[in-house]
């Protein structure tokens, strides 16, 4: 199955005052049509050779593929973390008016 070019893009936020603001400036500049806070969530990680357990905030963002490396950037310029997760996962599909809205609500 071909990709439709949209992605759902991954990242965890310490608190919901965070992930609300990275939403705000994420949706506010199109480069998410949507952008979903789910939390908080238990996270279990190795850092710096420790087991370290966080509660976190998982955000969701529904953007187009060619929008990722500028949605990365602004990630990471906002993120308080070192070292921020930031995935990608593309939509190999969706419904034909989900992704026209989408479309139409991240061009730039």
């Amino acid at each position: 199955m071909a990709g439709t070019g949209y992605l759902q893009v991954m990242t965890t936020v310490p608190n919901a005052k965070a992930a609300e603001s990275l939403a705000e400036t994420v949706v506010g500049r199109k480069l998410g049509g949507c952008f979903q806070i789910i939390g908080p969530i238990r996270s279990i990680y190795r850092w710096r050779g420790k087991i370290e357990r966080s509660r976190e905030y998982l955000c969701l963002i529904k953007t187009r593929k060619n929008l990722y490396p500028r949605l990365e950037k602004e990630i990471k310029k906002l993120h308080s973390y070192t070292v921020p997760e930031i995935l990608a996962v593309p939509i190999a599909a969706g419904s034909r008016a989900y992704l026209r809205w989408l479309k139409e609500v991240t061009k730039i």
